[in-house]
C-alpha cells in the first residue's frame, strides 16, 4: 500500500473527485481527515469508509473561512496525531460573463477556489514545517492555463492556483514538503451531468480522447503525486485533461 500509515486531509472530500481521492487513500493505507461543508454527505463517507475497516473522520469545513481551516488541521493532528498530505481540492465554479457577473459571485469563487487553497496550503505547512516533512496537492484545472468562453471567476481563480503551487513548490522543497497540483479536464461528475444533452456531448467533442474524465482517474493521479512514487516532483501542474489542452 502506497500510503500504509499516513494522515491525509481532503478537501471537498465527500463528492466528486474529493470523494473518490478520499476512498481511495483509505484502501491504500491512509488514515483519511474528509473536510466539507456537506456534513451529512460526508458523514456518509466516514461510515462508508469505517464498514471496509478504514480510519476516517470528518470535519465540517468552509475553506474560506481561516479559523475553519486552522480547526481543521489541529483536529486531523489531534485525531490521528500528525498531517503527512494535504488535497486541497474543494472548489466552486461558474460560466458567467464578465458583463454579467457580479461582484458577489466573482468574490465567493475567488474566496474559494483561490484564498481556500492558500489558508489550507498555509496551515499545513506550518504543520509540516514542524515535522519536516509534508505533501500537498492543489486541485487546480486545465482552465487555469487556457481561456474558456464566458468562464471568468473560476479561470482566474484556478490561474492563481497553478502559480501559487509552483511558488510553494520551489519555496519549501528543500523543507521536505513537496507541493504540486492536478489540473483537470471535464469530469463526468454531477455538476456535468446537469448540462443539457447538447452541452455535453460538446464537452466530450473537445476531448481528443473521445469522452470526460472520471474521478477515480484523477483520484490516482493525486495518489500519485501524495506518494513517494514522485519523490522527485515538486512546483509541477500535471495535466490530466485527456488531451484538451494539447490540441
Amino acid at each position: 500500500m502506497k500510503l500504509l500509515g499516513r494522515v491525509a486531509v481532503v478537501t471537498g472530500g465527500a463528492k466528486g473527485i474529493g470523494k473518490a481521492v478520499s476512498m481511495l487513500f483509505a484502501e491504500e493505507g491512509a488514515a483519511v481527515v474528509i473536510a466539507d461543508l456537506d456534513e451529512e454527505t460526508g458523514k456518509r463517507v466516514v461510515d462508508e469508509l469505517a464498514a471496509n475497516g478504514h480510519k476516517s473522520a470528518f470535519v465540517k469545513t468552509d475553506v474560506a473561512d481561516e479559523e475553519c481551516v486552522k480547526a481543521l488541521v489541529e483536529a486531523s493532528v489531534d485525531t490521528f496525531g500528525k498531517l503527512d498530505i494535504m488535497i486541497a481540492n474543494a472548489g466552486i465554479a461558474e460560466t458567467i460573463p464578465i458583463h454579467n457577473l457580479s461582484l458577489e459571485t466573482w468574490n465567493r469563487t475567488i474566496d474559494v477556489n483561490l484564498t481556500g487553497v492558500f489558508l489550507t496550503n498555509k496551515y499545513a505547512i506550518k504543520q509540516m514545517l514542524s515535522q519536516g516533512h509534508g505533501v500537498i496537492v492543489n486541485t487546480a484545472s486545465m482552465l487555469g492555463h487556457i481561456g474558456r468562453k464566458g468562464v471568468t471567476s473560476y479561470t482566474a481563480s484556478k490561474g492563481g492556483v497553478a502559480n501559487l503551487t509552483r511558488t510553494l513548490g520551489v519555496t519549501y522543497a528543500s523543507k521536505g514538503i513537496r507541493v504540486n497540483a492536478v489540473c483537470p479536464g471535464y469530469i463526468d461528475t454531477d455538476l456535468i451531468r446537469n448540462k443539457s444533452p447538447e452541452e455535453f456531448e460538446e464537452l466530450i467533442r473537445l476531448h481528443p480522447i473521445g469522452r470526460l474524465g472520471q474521478p477515480e482517474e484523477i483520484a490516482k493521479t493525486i495518489l500519485f503525486l501524495a506518494s513517494d512514487d514522485s519523490s522527485f516532483i515538486c512546483g509541477a501542474n500535471l495535466m490530466v485533461d485527456g488531451g484538451f489542452t494539447a490540441q
